[in-house]
């Protein structure tokens, strides 16, 4: 029985694995070892961690590793934090194998205290092309990476383009799919419920008229512009004066910047057409996505999982700029009326046909067969 560490930092990193973390729980071969740090158990990011417990799954250990801030500075020191408490952890697991997710940064400490130990590491969601630092920490990670699960063949070819083995290259969709495919079979529905009233702050809002999902998160790489950035996001909705479900932003560096531009917001507008929450549980946004009439801002969830849905979305500015995506997208820059007028155009055209870029909803299946079966090694070397 292999033993499969899961490290798991953040509400996107959770639902960009929760399909593996299930199909290794059930699978006989496997063991899962679950560990949750970050932001993933801070409140004023949602608690995940409580979310994580409340799907049925147990971490094995939890480490605090956030250095509160959100600058360039403190997301070094906080990626220097999780280096220091993760090789701990992992010496007292001895995983077979590390299964590292996507690009933040505590990836990149995930990654570089697997290497050191000579653990085999696994990298789901590399071979991307997206704007901020992401791409630098996604193409490390590859490097550090022995076993490689890519979302698409766009991918696959990147990653085998940086010199790594092309037997270890596996293509096989976006765990974050897998969610998006059950739901919609389920028919992924979404009524009014109390906990919209009950959780968050702001306007009353209902989903019995067409309604905005709207997630903006700091562009490290533009840091000390995300106050003026997501101020003109809010006045492109303060036009619209639609009914809107809005997420506050990441722990990424510049995210207080972004928050209080959205209270000052709050407290000179008052808009009686906004919620604000901290996080959603991954199949409470899901259905969010599938029944909104246009998601905004610069998340990538609109991208990949939104691709496959067809739902409406206009992309602000520059983080994920490259980014595969499907005719669903539509860019607009940090300006209002540049936002307002794509928003409407997306409104215009309604939804979009079902586009498979990024997985058609069985990769947790695929990967979990793959660290079953694949050789495990940790020597590396370019194969080019």
């Amino acid at each position: 029985m292999r033993k499969v560490c899961i490290v798991v930092g953040s509400r996107a990193n959770y639902s960009s694995i929760k399909s593996v973390m299930s199909e290794v729980q059930a699978n006989p071969d496997l063991k899962l070892q679950l560990v949750v740090g970050a932001s993933a158990l801070l409140d004023r990011f949602g608690s995940v961690v409580d979310v994580i417990e409340s799907d049925g799954f147990e971490p094995d250990a939890k480490i605090t590793m956030i250095v509160e801030g959100e600058t360039p500075g403190t997301m070094a020191k906080s990626t220097g934090l999780g280096l220091l408490e993760l090789p701990t952890v992992f010496g007292m697991l001895k995983p077979d194998v590390v299964v590292s997710v996507g690009d933040r940064f505590e990836t990149m400490a995930t990654a570089v205290a697997a290497a050191y130990m000579n653990i085999p590491l696994a990298h789901t969601m590399g071979g991307e092309i997206s704007g901020t630092i992401d791409e630098s920490i996604r193409h490390a990670v590859t490097k550090l990476s022995h076993l490689h699960f890519p979302a698409n063949q766009q991918a696959a070819t990147r990653i085998i383009r940086m010199g790594e083995d092309p037997t270890m290259v596996h293509v096989v969709g976006c765990p974050r799919i897998d969610l998006v495919a059950d739901i919609v079979q389920a028919d992924g529905h979404l009524e009014s419920p109390d906990w919209l009233e009950r959780e968050g702050v702001g306007a009353h809002i209902t989903l019995d008229k067409p309604f905005l999902l709207v997630s903006q998160h700091p562009v490290t790489t533009e840091y000390g512009q995300g106050e003026q950035q997501i101020v003109e996001t809010l006045m492109a909705l303060h036009e619209l004066q639609m009914p809107t479900i809005m997420l506050w932003p990441n722990a990424d560096a510049g995210s207080e910047d972004l928050s209080r531009g959205m209270r000052k917001f709050r407290e000179t507008h008052q808009p009686e057409y906004i919620r604000f929450y901290k996080n959603f549980p991954i199949d409470t946004y899901v259905r969010l996505m599938l029944n909104c009439a246009c998601a905004i801002g610069n998340s990538s969830a609109p991208l990949r999982e939104g691709a496959y849905v067809g739902v409406p979305t206009v992309n602000i500015g520059t983080r994920q700029q490259g980014r595969d995506r499907a005719d669903n997208v539509m860019d607009a820059h940090y300006d209002r009326c540049a936002i307002v007028a794509a928003v409407k155009k997306q409104l215009a055209h309604g939804r979009y046909p079902s586009n498979h870029l990024y997985g058609d909803g069985g990769a947790g299946v695929r990967i979990a067969r793959i660290l079953v079966e694949s050789p495990l090694r940790v020597q590396k070397r370019l194969s080019y």
